[in-house]
């Protein structure tokens, strides 16, 4: 059945009159009306299962009754007060629930920021100031969000950069490490961690080791297509920081609070950074980001070189205090682990039949389903994506790609059994569709996406 989207097209129409076209990368006119737990109701009367958990950061579900509870309590008492100048308890509680639940048997402090753009512009200043090092290291495929610090960082779109540079200088890119789109050509079986030894060459001839204050990933790297590293890579990276005294930097933005099926990805390698930049899901929709560093780290940073008029605020601090509390008494990670098996067992039985089906891989409910036009080729198939997802709209599940053809699927921790698998029958039907010519072009003309 068509979805109405009279009152959504409506909004839409206006929408493209007065808002910024750089802050949109549209995919459906999807105007949300309200949600709860998994399900969402657009203006249209229109339901959908939501897969994508706006962008990662719903891992709560939508409107989570402890949460909202706790936003009610608190805007009833105080919606804000100067945490700059002075102090709120809750800022403090919730920063001492993070240095707690993150990883590493050392001193942490916190830095309480507004998204995770902000988080990453946090991590170089402290790596910076600490080290008293200029050069920062990230990867090519990255995303660390639209400032100027964390676009700086990224390397993953030109219209990102165009027209706007000068961007931060002394910011290298080294290849990300990919096992299924292997920069140097490998494969995985035979591979000797090239990307590695080219980090290690770079050392050796144009980039001074000891100029180096940090080296920022993404343990696994969302935007790029849910890309895992191998232990051997993240073991052999950590240790060239240790080496060098080079600050060991890992954004969560994405993949933290529960995602992965722990609370934070990088604890997949049993690694503990010096240094970690949180946002996204950490307050269930609320803006918040929070960078948790050794003290040390946190403590070289001077007065007032991170300082935001309503960082840590207390209604957001509330809410990211409650979606902790949620996480771990609904045992979300546990069931972030189970519906994430589910999901990559379905997928694993229409890769038999299908042969757009390339890869499947990610962590818990972080999932990347890759579609190719051939299997040994690895050529991209952009129009599947396009078409099975917009094919899925209509059909009332809510999923986007990324990279141009990664089903990107990230449902809120709290999804049922029951919707899962609905959501996936829909999902296997659209892939038959598609498979047998079924999906019109109109999608391929409405979608922009990234």
């Amino acid at each position: 059945m068509e979805k109405n989207v009279n009152k959504c097209e409506e909004i839409v129409e206006r929408d493209e009159k007065v808002i910024s076209k750089a802050s949109r990368a549209p995919y459906f006119p999807v105007v949300m009306k309200k949600g709860r737990g998994s399900i969402i109701e657009d203006m249209d009367g229109n339901e959908y299962i939501d897969l994508f958990s706006s962008s990662a950061v719903l891992n709560t579900g939508h409107s989570h009754p402890k949460v909202v509870a706790a936003i009610k309590e608190q805007v009833d008492n105080f919606i804000h007060f100067s945490t700059d100048y002075m102090y709120a308890e809750a800022q403090v509680k919730l920063a001492e629930m993070l240095t707690d639940i993150t990883p590493g048997d050392f001193d942490k402090k916190v830095c309480f920021g507004l998204s995770g753009s902000d988080g990453n512009d946090c991590a170089i200043k402290l790596a910076r100031s600490y080290t008293g090092r200029s050069k920062i290291i990230s990867f090519i495929g990255g995303y660390h969000g639209s400032t100027y610090g964390a676009l700086s960082l990224s390397a993953i779109s030109l219209n990102m950069r165009r027209k706007i540079g000068p961007l931060l200088p002394e910011i290298e890119h080294m290849p990300y490490p990919d096992c299924y789109r292997c920069a140097f050509n490998k494969e995985r079986e035979n591979c000797s961690l090239e990307c590695l030894e080219y980090m290690k060459m770079a050392f050796e001839n144009y980039i001074p080791a000891e100029e180096v204050a940090g080296i920022m990933i993404e343990p696994i790297a969302g935007d790029l297509g849910f890309i895992i590293p191998p232990q051997e890579y993240m073991d052999g990276l950590y240790k060239l920081c240790k080496e060098n005294g080079i600050l060991f930097m890992v954004d969560e933005v994405q993949q933290g609070f529960g995602r992965t099926g722990k609370w934070f990805s990088i604890e997949h390698f049993n690694i503990a950074p010096d240094v970690m930049v949180t946002g996204k899901s950490i307050a269930s929709g609320l803006p918040m980001s929070a960078v948790i560093a050794r003290a040390e780290i946190v403590d070289s940073l001077n007065m007032p070189a991170h300082l935001f008029t309503v960082q840590g605020n207390s209604t957001c601090a509330r809410a990211a205090i409650a979606t902790i509390d949620v996480i771990k008494e609904e045992k979300l990670m546990l069931n972030a682990k189970k519906m994430g098996y589910y999901i990559k067992k379905r997928f694993s039985l229409m890769e038999k039949k299908y042969d757009i089906i390339g890869d499947i891989r990610g962590e818990g409910l972080s999932i990347g389903i890759e579609l190719v036009k051939d299997r040994e080729t690895k050529e991209r198939n952009d129009d599947a994506a396009i078409k099975i997802t917009y094919r899925c709209w209509q059909k009332g599940v809510l999923l986007i790609f990324l990279a141009e053809n990664i089903l990107r699927i990230q449902p809120p921790l709290v999804i049922k059994k029951s919707e899962l698998e609905k959501a996936m029958n829909i999902l296997e039907e659209t892939i038959e569709e598609y498979s047998l010519g079924k999906i019109s072009d109109e999608a391929l003309d409405m979608v922009t996406g990234w």
